[in-house]
């Protein structure tokens, strides 16, 4: 059986992470934790977090799988989710971690390494490890697929430079990738309404991670004083 459907099942999963310049950002963690509790509560199937601290601390506390990452930036590369084997390492040195999320967008990675042979890499180094490949395009998904991940999720869609001009959320691309693959594929990014929820999984979608639209505060308090403003200014209009 697909290790990610053995793992995880069906539903929303819930990316409880906050940037530095973000208002709930604590470089010693706790926020997130509490993100991830209420998402649970709420009835969230898993968990998507970033970074040692927060894996770390959401890991011992919530009894929710969870899909680990851990954002890096090098010089020579524009890959960040889970780059090299670094990253990889020091997720997996927490114990309850058990599934990681790994950029698999088709550009050059650091050190010049082919994303075919990272994969392989990690799958000798931790054989029993559930691997999610984040995508931007349909290509990207049907290669990832191709060289043994367990999953292809649409996170990196709208963030990398063959994406970034077009409207999120793309659930073509979901219902594409559904079509053609034989693993689970997971919708993320722009995700923001119940009728995307709908659309999602009636396009086939395994399942779907939910960030913004939840665990980021400002972001939800913007986009709705920005409704406000507007409705304002159409009616001085």
């Amino acid at each position: 059986m697909n290790r990610f459907r053995q793992m995880f099942k069906p539903g929303i999963i819930v990316s409880c992470q906050a940037q530095p310049h973000e208002p709930l950002y604590k470089p010693e963690g706790g926020i997130m934790v509490l993100m991830a509790k209420a998402a649970k509560e709420a009835g969230a199937v898993g968990i998507r977090a970033n970074g040692i601290i927060d894996v770390t601390q959401i890991s011992e506390t919530i009894d929710l799988p969870l899909i680990a990452i851990f954002k890096n930036h090098y010089p020579d590369s524009p890959v960040f989710v889970t780059p090299t084997m670094a990253e990889v390492d020091a997720l997996m040195a927490i114990s309850n971690v058990k599934a990681v999320a790994i950029d698999c967008s088709l550009y050059p990675r650091p050190n010049g390494e082919k994303l075919e042979d990272f994969i392989a890499a990690v799958r000798k180094k931790y054989p029993d490890i559930v691997i999610m490949a984040d995508i931007s395009t349909y290509e990207e998904g049907v290669f990832a697929a191709s060289i043994g991940v367990d999953a292809v999720a649409t996170t990196l869609f709208g963030y990398t430079e063959s994406s970034k001009h077009l409207p999120k959320p793309n659930i073509d691309i979901v219902r594409e990738l559904a079509k053609t693959l034989d693993i689970p594929v997971i919708a993320e990014g722009g995700i923001y309404k119940e009728e995307h929820i709908k659309e999602i999984f009636e396009g086939g979608a395994y399942g779907c991670v939910v960030g913004g639209a939840i665990t980021r505060p400002k972001e939800i308090a913007k986009r709705l004083i920005d409704a406000y403003h507007q409705t304002v200014t159409e009616h001085a209009d």
